[in-house]
């Protein structure tokens, strides 16, 4: 008879807290009892670089916004497949993604270039602009096609990463104008080489661990990377005390989120939201993470390691403007994807850009009204 009773309240007891998980009193629910997506994700960059704190920044927004339902395994370059192999290893789902620049698959098709930002600043869009090209003026589209279509790439891709304006260079004495700058050797890479290769520059196309070496045997004359804050880490002070902004060649260049596309069709319609509303919060508030680090090292660099700031000659950036609108002209009529991503930003620049030298007073004008330049 005891018997019979304790069986009779344990049943009654745990169908009592059936029905509370079920009207939803206590949490008994089938998320919590899951344990998190997660997807392992590389980058082409080590983990000390301030590009990965861009990754990290998603992955932490993606887990936040997911209540830790979802979760990004942040991997250094070469922590899976070397750097420069995430786009086929997500293709392959190697990878789930990847943290990259598109920049460098520019010898599968160098229409890559264009979903960067592109050299040239893109006609003069900043990095707001080029946001604005991607959601508002179909670019978002074009990059879709371009792995899906033209690379056959099962990838899905987002921008992500803000990494610019970056500087023309380091160099050992002063430079007047593009003509000094002819006899120079100078590192460059990617699309931005050939375009100075083609104004008449010696370039000399090296990763960055080998720059300040071959500077050392005097293999280079000058050099660029990136942004103050990462150069003032690769210790390129060291080496030159000349420092030239800004550069047209990458100054609106932006980095991408790569997704393996039978990964992104299996992960919930609410996953996939975040995933699109935490790449684009990264975008945002990394670019104002990165002004304020570059210009705190920038502080750095003139204050404590007396490198002279210097402006870069307006005839080299014309140069360059020049040179690359030759250089599009010419892979235009040779590639029709990258003629048709090149006319839509034009399209897309073309109404705003104008406009904005009319909304925006020039940087410059309350720049020069509370900190004027020193000669």
């Amino acid at each position: 008879m005891r018997r019979t009773v304790v069986v009779g309240a344990v049943a009654a007891v745990v169908s009592a807290l059936v029905v509370l998980a079920i009207t939803g009193w206590i949490g008994f629910s089938s998320a919590t009892a899951q344990a998190p997506r997660v997807l392992k994700m590389q980058a082409t960059w080590p983990a000390g670089s301030m590009l990965f704190d861009n990754f990290k920044m998603f992955a932490e927004r993606v887990e936040k916004m997911s209540g830790g339902r979802l979760k990004v395994e942040t991997l250094p370059a070469g922590a899976i497949v070397p750097a420069f192999e995430v786009l086929e290893a997500t293709h392959k789902r190697v990878l789930e993604g990847a943290h990259a620049w598109a920049g460098y698959w520019v010898g599968k098709n160098k229409a890559a270039v264009l979903m960067t930002g592109g050299p040239g600043g893109t006609f003069g869009m900043d990095f707001v602009d080029y946001i604005g090209w991607m959601y508002e003026g179909g670019g978002l589209e074009l990059y879709q096609e371009f792995y899906r279509e033209v690379l056959k790439m099962n990838v899905v891709v987002f921008p992500i990463l803000p990494a610019g304006p970056q500087a023309f260079g380091w160099f050992k004495r002063p430079v007047k104008n593009w003509n000094e700058m002819k006899g120079m050797k100078c590192r460059q890479t990617g699309m931005a080489g050939e375009v100075f290769t083609a104004a008449g520059m010696r370039v000399v196309n090296m990763p960055g661990g080998e720059i300040i070496p071959s500077a050392e045997r005097g293999l280079i004359d000058c050099a660029e990377w990136v942004t103050p804050g990462e150069d003032l880490k690769m210790g390129f002070h060291n080496i030159w005390k000349y420092y030239y902004m800004p550069g047209m060649h990458e100054n609106t260049t932006v980095g991408e989120l790569l997704i393996n596309a039978d990964v992104w069709k299996s992960l919930a319609p609410d996953f996939q939201e975040i995933v699109k509303g935490a790449a684009t919060e990264t975008y945002v508030r990394f670019q104002a993470k990165f002004n304020q680090a570059n210009a705190a090292a920038l502080k750095t660099l003139q204050e404590e390691h007396k490198v002279q700031v210097m402006r870069t000659p307006d005839d080299v950036l014309t140069t360059f403007l020049k040179t690359w609108d030759k250089v599009a002209e010419k892979e235009s009529a040779a590639n029709p994807f990258f003629k048709k991503v090149l006319e839509s930003q034009k399209t897309y620049a073309s109404l705003l850009v104008p406009a904005r030298r009319f909304m925006y007073p020039p940087y410059e004008f309350a720049a020069n009204h509370y900190w004027p330049l020193k000669k």
